[in-house]
């Protein structure tokens, strides 16, 4: 079994616009999709509010060969998801091709840190900010 690291991102009620556009990008379909409504309520857990009912309680795909996209939105429990400067998510492409596909798709209402292009270290790397607060970058490395 190989060991994998896959992003898990927490939205503040927006996580299904925001996983239905990273879909849109990477493409695949959602493996699992659940919302707080079909969540079994435990005894002594307080009751999901009523407005969070049809919220992403999880959601999965496959954005490469061993590598899940998942989120969920938050608990409103956990108070409000403070996005930072904290985590970025890395992707390396097989193909420039496949990096700029990626980038441009991200690119729909972003803030773009610093475009694609090549690197010093021999990358061809690009960085962006997307419309939903999420951090990335993305890279095709060079056959040496």
């Amino acid at each position: 079994m190989t060991t994998t690291i896959n992003p898990y991102l927490i939205f503040n009620g927006n996580c299904e616009d925001a996983f239905n556009f990273y879909k849109s990008v990477f493409g695949g379909e959602f493996e699992y999709i659940g919302r707080f409504k079909d969540m079994p309520q435990e005894e002594g857990c307080n009751e999901m509010p009523e407005n969070y009912a049809n919220k992403i309680m999880h959601v999965c795909f496959h954005i490469g060969k061993e590598t899940y996209l998942m989120g969920s939105d938050n608990n409103p429990e956990f108070g409000e998801v403070t996005f930072g400067q904290n985590m970025n998510i890395s992707i390396v492409t097989d193909t420039k091709t496949e990096a700029d596909r990626l980038f441009t798709g991200l690119s729909d209402e972003a803030t773009i840190t610093m475009p694609m292009k090549d690197m010093f270290w021999g990358d061809y790397f690009g960085m962006l900010t997307d419309k939903f607060g999420v951090m990335w970058m993305i890279s095709y490395r060079k056959p040496q």
